[in-house]
């Protein structure tokens, strides 16, 4: 997976509404991020510029990393800088995956100067560089001196070079010819592989779309292509090309069942066929958003809570595999009527049995006709104590299979309880989240007491969002913050939302006495939906109810309620919508 300079062309173009706008703040939440707040006529914009090595990007975000309290010395010289600056353009070297952006700042001396932020987004050797209008470096978010390359240095004072680039066509102005050309004259390869050295700007998901729809899912090689296969080549590139040049690209994020994402690209994903989920977005910035986030947050949770995650994986499958053994034993107590029968033939032919007899014929006189049957009989036992082992056996299985239908059913609860802590685990988004599930599973007994003497840290409040109608609506963010938030804080006049059969979070519209309309109701269903397991789903249940119709069954686990009088909303999952209503 790879932010490729194709995919680079579309962001740039899309950036194209920044042009004019003056920055107004320079952020840097983390060591190798930075977010520039431009102001336009259309009103501000953050612009999300990244050097990780496994997440470089550039692209107009939503969201708010947490900044630290002390700027870093980069993101100083960033302010002293650009403060102020306009952005006046933003340039890519053919399908390099460097975008420039030119600044026109006032310098100390009062005189108006051209600043370029080179942003190379290219893997591990990511990087954002500060260019003064002669060409020098200022300095760069990662410096590169000797010891690390001696290729290329980035140090302060020196002049800017581009860095090593291969000969590669560039597939927006390449003709057939050329490109044909080349793949004659390429070694036998994998067509993937050889497009990948043919062209500049595409990464491995690009070219295997291109060889997937050429060969129809056949595997090509290079320097067997002919034919249709060529032509089916030459086709969906220039359908490429003419998606990129007008924009009306298909901006697609690919993820496996279990919802990690994988890939993501500016066209529509076809090779992973039924083997993945493909999510469709409407801008590049708005995929990237989406991507990275989803992935680094999943990531991020999963490494605090990684023992949690474990704790709950075994506890599912350990009460799973003992609620299996009870009900292969309750399925052994269907011949509970068997052993009452047996008991009731002996005792009928008790005058004919005698003792040292290891079998008894008798008619059943239960069934019409008194078909013959055969009983076991123990020879130690006198007739009496056969008939009163086999009433015994009777009782045995009648006292089990009460005991044992209480037992699965408070177990399939517990196993309903452990998967609706384990889908808030997935959605923790802070370590207070985390934490605090960590406090609900001690209080349940399957966490044991830590010594730490540290007060835990108070609870955040639920989640709010705010209807388009403007009512408020607030969701829960663990089992126990649902309880409180349904049957504490809420009014009996106000709506309850649950997903039907479906794990996930209790949600109130918070009504003050008035009869909200459908679209909040259809909203806040939409938004419980996407604060659920079913988030991924096409189509979720939701069902709602006033409060006052909701109660706590005694003794039940935390999160646990029932409900009457209810309706069923029928929604799917849009978490573009919730983002956008979340206050």
């Amino acid at each position: 997976m790879a932010l490729d300079g194709a995919f680079l062309y579309a962001v740039k173009n899309e950036l194209q509404l920044l042009l004019g706008g003056r920055v107004e703040k320079v952020f840097q939440p983390s060591r190798e991020e930075i977010i520039i707040s431009i102001r336009t006529r259309s009103g501000s914009k953050k612009l999300y510029i990244s050097a990780n090595a496994g997440s470089a990007r550039v692209h107009i975000t939503s969201k708010q990393p947490d900044n630290p309290q002390t700027p870093p010395m980069f993101c100083m010289l960033m302010r002293k800088r650009l403060g102020s600056g306009k952005l006046i353009d933003i340039r890519q070297d053919g399908l390099e995956r460097i975008l420039f952006l030119d600044f026109e700042c006032v310098n100390e001396l009062g005189d108006i100067v051209t600043v370029t932020l080179a942003c190379e987004i290219m893997g591990r050797c990511s990087n954002l560089i500060l260019i003064d209008g002669n060409g020098k470096i200022i300095d760069s978010i990662k410096r590169v001196d000797e010891d690390m390359s001696r290729e290329r240095l980035v140090l302060p004072g020196m002049k800017y070079t581009m860095p090593p680039r291969d000969e590669r066509l560039n597939f927006l102005t390449a003709a057939s010819e050329e490109i044909i050309n080349k793949l004659k004259d390429m070694p036998s390869a994998e067509l993937s592989k050889a497009l990948i050295r043919i062209f500049e700007g595409i990464s491995p998901v690009l070219a295997r779309e291109w060889t997937f729809f050429a060969g129809r899912g056949i595997h090509l090689q290079s320097d067997t292509i002919n034919g249709d296969f060529l032509e089916r080549l030459l086709y969906i590139i220039k359908k490429t090309k003419k998606q990129l040049l007008s924009g009306e690209c298909c901006f697609s994020a690919a993820s496996t069942k279990e919802g990690i994402l994988k890939d993501f690209s500016f066209i529509r994903l076809n090779q992973f066929g039924t083997l993945m989920y493909t999510k469709e977005l409407s801008s590049a910035s708005e995929l990237l958003d989406y991507f990275f986030f989803e992935r680094d947050r999943a990531v991020r949770t999963k490494q605090r809570a990684n023992d949690l995650f474990k704790l709950l994986v075994n506890l599912t499958e350990r009460t799973s595999r003992r609620i299996a053994a009870q009900k292969t034993e309750l399925a052994e107590c269907d011949n509970k009527d068997y052993f009452k029968l047996c008991g009731d033939l002996i005792s009928a032919n008790m005058y004919s049995i005698k003792k040292g007899k290891s079998l008894l014929i008798a008619g059943n006189f239960y069934e019409d006709g008194c078909p013959d049957i055969t009983i076991e009989l123990d020879t130690r036992k006198t007739p009496s104590q056969n008939a009163q082992h086999y009433y015994n056996e009777y009782k045995k299985c009648v006292n089990a299979e009460k005991a044992l239908a209480l037992q699965i059913e408070k177990g399939e609860e517990e196993l309903q309880y452990l998967d609706s802590v384990f889908d808030a685990l997935t959605r923790a988004d802070s370590e207070n989240d985390i934490i605090q599930l960590r406090l609900e599973l001690r209080e349940q007994g399957y966490v044991k007491s830590g010594g730490s003497k540290n007060k835990p840290p108070k609870a955040l409040p639920p989640i709010e969002y705010r209807s388009s109608d403007g009512y408020t609506v607030l969701v829960g963010r663990n089992n126990l913050q649902n309880d409180k938030l349904t049957l504490k804080f809420a009014e009996k006049t106000d709506i309850w939302l649950h997903t039907q059969t479906i794990t996930g979070s209790h949600v109130i519209i918070v009504t003050d006495g008035e009869n909200p309309p459908d679209s909040t109701i259809e909203e806040a269903a939409i938004i419980a939906a996407v604060n659920s397991k079913g988030r991924e789903s096409n189509i979720v249940p939701v069902d709602y109810c006033l409060v006052k119709y909701v109660k706590k069954p005694s003794g039940a686990k935390p999160g646990k309620v029932i409900f009457t009088n209810y309706k069923t909303a029928f929604v799917k999952p849009d978490n573009e919508l919730a983002n956008k209503l979340k206050v």
